[in-house]
């Protein structure tokens, strides 16, 4: 793949048009957004049950936070949204549709975007070219047509200065930026987003915050499971505690927060 091109004028004009580069610059429609639900959903692996009757909403432009300790079943909960793992029993609802049984690419395809705990970019590729991949088989554009809004996403994630070091090359901050950028490159409605601030100093996290702030502000759709809980408070609108696999406390921030089960179970605090 070529390096990323100089950017004049003509290469703004075309990112602002472009649905890829809107959903990080602004508000698009709100009947453009995503709005996710989940009904019964259980997963079993054997006898053991990982998810166990699972319902919750995901309003359009809102930020769902999932806190609970290592084993809760965080993970195969994601795994079940994003399509990598497919529900025994129940419903999963995007757009109005039971997507229960798509892939991944499929549910792709469709605006769900996700990012990893653990950042597996193409380390030999440049970062550009990272998103230039997930333009065109996540969001199916033709390269040509990706260079602008990967250039804008590229400014909005910190990367621009970097669009051609190899990803092998990034630091940890920087793999944490590109693999939020290659989820926005995919246009999503909805990004998924898994321990995103794990391994990074106080600072480090500061600085994503602000960018995942910034994307909340474009109204994108974000459910986010985090174990730092100070980043996930500082943009969560909501909260969602499960442990081994069932939802333990839902609500604002504060009031789960301050719950006495939520605070002996996920904090070790009695109270």
């Amino acid at each position: 793949m070529p390096a990323m091109p100089d950017t004049g004028a003509a290469c703004a004009a075309a990112a602002t048009a472009h649905p890829a580069a809107a959903a990080v610059r602004r508000s698009p429609p709100a009947a453009a957004l995503a709005r996710i639900a989940l009904r019964g959903v259980r997963k079993n692996y054997g006898a053991l049950r990982v998810t166990d009757d699972i319902s919750f909403d995901v309003a359009s432009g809102e930020v769902l936070g999932i806190l609970g300790p290592n084993g809760a079943g965080k993970s195969t909960l994601f795994n079940l949204m994003g399509g990598d793992v497919r529900p025994d029993a129940g419903q999963i609802v995007f757009d109005g549709a039971d997507i229960a049984l798509l892939t991944p690419h499929q549910r792709c395809r469709l605006g769900i975007g996700r990012t990893y705990q653990i950042p597996h970019p193409f380390s030999g590729m440049t970062v550009f070219e990272n998103l230039l991949v997930a333009a065109s088989f996540g969001a199916a554009m033709r390269e040509r047509d990706a260079y602008a809004p990967c250039v804008e996403i590229l400014r909005r994630t910190g990367l621009i200065r970097k669009a051609n070091h190899r990803a092998g090359a990034l630091t940890l901050l920087d793999r944490k930026r590109l693999e939020l950028a290659r989820a926005l490159a995919t246009s999503p409605k909805l990004l998924l987003m898994d321990e995103i601030a794990g391994g990074l100093t106080d600072q480090e996290a500061i600085e994503l915050v602000a960018l995942i702030r910034d994307i909340k502000a474009s109204g994108m759709t974000i459910v986010w499971i985090e174990h730092v809980v100070h980043a996930l408070l500082a943009v969560a609108d909501r909260l969602l505690v499960i442990n081994f696999g069932a939802k333990l406390a839902e609500g604002q921030p504060d009031a789960v927060m301050a719950d006495p089960e939520v605070r002996r179970v996920y904090m070790g605090m009695e109270v």
